[in-house]
């Protein structure tokens, strides 16, 4: 019996970021090796340790560069309509978050874009940005709906970024986050829309296969824990996991919520209280940290980092991508940020966009680390040393992208 590996490729004089729980750093292997065999790492380790004779249909030559797992955006609304540049403006001359939404702008003024939008024009829009991270070494994206809040609006988004992950060398997880704001046509009745959000809206989208997991806004301008919980224990019926937009603004209890729930994450987080932290370490959930938002939004209370790290809550790292608080399409600018505003690592700051943001998206089992049997999603990068990723604001170093074991 010949057990001579046969690979589908090698890469070789390659130094591995391989970023697995519970490796020091980041992983390193210094001078190494990787092989893939149908779609999935096959083989990795220091270069002197590839096994005698054996052979890959296509060997590639790193030449000395950096190998990471391809990037995850874990959180991003990035399929919508329209411009909010004027807002930024009025922020900017002192309008508060809350008084424009309250005045019918913010989440509803992208809503009325994004629904006299046709699929054509929406996909259009979205596929530029997309493009940008993809050029970044992302290869799996977190896209939202929410800016339907009706059910042909929320399918046409989801079937958008059902197509994005069909057209382009990129996994594509949708959320159904269709709890993001209340629509003029139920205003007042909050609690009526939550009734149609649970009761047709998710049944109907989840029939149509186009739900991965389900996300609300916690807030004060949005839904209360109340009636985030309604939405929650729809998703339980359908055997949906849960995420949630939480303690941005204030704090509404929602982190203890998701975390009751066995929440895949909390993201945003400024205002995240101690038991909120308890609550997500003692169920798993994965804090979700968007420097982009509090950057654009001027935000001065930081989220509890060093807490979240005491309490040994994983932390990832996203662009939160949207036109009115993060329109941002830089994974690597949002490592930065985390790093300069958070106060992050640049270890923390790959290890969440890399291997705890694949948690954020129940994909901890297929992406995000460099190992035996994950999918070869891969990113090369002319770099010195991998804090460069999180260093080098504004520059972009990707060299290469493989996607399931095939160099894009």
């Amino acid at each position: 019996m010949d057990n001579t590996p046969h690979w589908d490729a090698l890469w070789r004089n390659v130094h591995l970021a391989t970023m697995t729980d519970g490796s020091a750093g980041y992983g390193e292997i210094l001078n190494g090796a990787l092989a893939v065999k149908n779609g999935q790492i096959a083989w990795l380790g220091a270069e002197k340790d590839v096994p005698a004779g054996a052979q890959a249909t296509e060997t590639h030559d790193g030449q000395g560069a950096w190998l990471t797992p391809g990037l995850i955006d874990c959180h991003s609304h990035i399929v919508y309509a329209g411009n909010r540049s004027n807002e930024f403006e009025a922020r900017l001359n002192g309008v508060a978050y809350e008084a424009i939404a309250r005045a019918g702008g913010g989440i509803l003024s992208t809503v009325n874009a994004t629904r006299a939008a046709s699929f054509d024009d929406l996909l259009a829009q979205s596929l530029p940005r997309v493009k940008r991270l993809l050029a970044e070494g992302v290869t799996t994206l977190e896209i939202k709906s929410g800016y339907g809040l009706d059910l042909e609006t929320e399918a046409k988004m989801l079937r958008v970024a059902r197509h994005i992950g069909d057209a382009l060398p990129v996994t594509v997880r949708t959320t159904f986050l269709g709890a993001h704001a209340v629509p003029l046509e139920y205003k007042g009745r909050a609690d009526d829309y939550v009734t149609h959000v649970c009761e047709v809206m998710l049944p109907a989208l989840h029939a149509e296969g186009l739900v991965d997991a389900v996300d609300a806004f916690c807030e004060n301008i949005g839904f209360s824990a109340t009636q985030t919980e309604r939405v929650f224990k729809a998703a339980a019926q359908l055997n949906l996991p849960v995420k949630l937009h939480a303690e941005q603004l204030s704090d509404q209890n929602g982190a203890a919520l998701v975390g009751r729930f066995n929440g895949l994450s909390a993201d945003h987080l400024e205002h995240l209280s101690d038991a909120g932290i308890t609550a997500m370490a003692a169920h798993g959930t994965v804090a979700v940290l968007l420097p982009g938002a509090y950057y654009f939004l001027r935000e001065t209370k930081l989220p509890p980092v060093q807490a979240l790290r005491e309490a040994g809550v994983p932390m990832a790292v996203s662009t939160d991508c949207n036109p009115g608080t993060s329109p941002m399409t830089s994974l690597l600018l949002a490592m930065n940020m985390a790093c300069t505003m958070f106060k992050m690592t640049p270890q923390e700051a790959l290890a969440g966009t890399t291997v705890h943001a694949a948690r954020a998206l129940g994909l901890h089992d297929r992406v995000g680390q460099l190992a035996v049997g994950q999918m070869a999603d891969l990113a090369l990068w002319q770099i010195d040393r991998p804090a460069d990723l999180a260093y080098a604001m504004g520059q972009n170093m990707c060299a290469g992208v493989v996607k399931a074991g095939r160099l894009i």
